[in-house]
């Protein structure tokens, strides 16, 4: 058995031209997780309607270092897309590259974050906005490491040469996972980060 012969003959599709099932797996778990992340966004915005306190407790956030991070965060999808048009187009070791830049960009995202996390003078139990913060913020980097992983294998699987013009599904269906987490994080960088200066709070 040849190290392909597992994958579909067709990116996303059986041999009968339906859809895969990775395909339909990918777009129930976005749909899945991306209510998961609006109820939760629903939730900051309800509780901050309602608060008396300040909102946020430290005064308008800097926008410094999010800022960077979300460019570093966005550039990774674009690394992502690279490597899966390499691969596309018949350029299989070209396209191990961009995946991997695309993998140590998302690691710096995730250690920028813990170092914002770092600075805070709250945390998740001191307060209704902490609470919130860490949660949702947290809940966005657990998923950012779940993505990590995700491209790890397929740069593993790209070098080890699974992956052609003619079978590269699953580099298609984890970027989309990953491109899904890049679309969160706007939302949340908005939430946090954004709105408070809309709002002069």
């Amino acid at each position: 058995m040849t190290p392909t012969s597992y994958l579909p003959t067709k990116p996303l599709a059986r041999a009968d031209g339906k859809r895969s099932i990775g395909w339909w797996g990918i777009w129930t778990l976005v749909v899945t997780e991306g209510s998961l992340f609006g109820y939760l966004l629903l939730s900051y915005f309800y509780l901050a309607a309602q608060t008396e306190a300040h909102w946020p407790p430290e005064g308008l956030p800097k926008l410094m270092m999010p800022g960077i991070n979300t460019v570093i965060l966005l550039s990774s999808s674009v690394f992502v897309w690279l490597s899966e048009r390499c691969i596309r187009h018949r350029r299989i070791r070209l396209g191990l590259l961009p995946m991997g830049i695309a993998i140590v960009l998302g690691a710096t995202f995730v250690a920028i974050q813990m170092r914002e996390w770092g600075k805070k003078d709250y945390g998740i139990a001191s307060n209704l906005y902490g609470s919130l913060y860490f949660t949702i913020t947290g809940f966005h980097v657990v998923h950012v490491i779940i993505g990590l992983t995700i491209l790890s294998l397929l740069l593993l699987w790209t070098a080890l040469g699974y992956f052609n013009q003619k079978r590269y599904g699953p580099i298609v269906i984890g970027g989309l996972y990953w491109h899904f987490v890049d679309a969160v994080w706007l939302f949340i960088f908005s939430t946090f980060y954004l709105l408070p200066y809309l709002q002069g709070r």
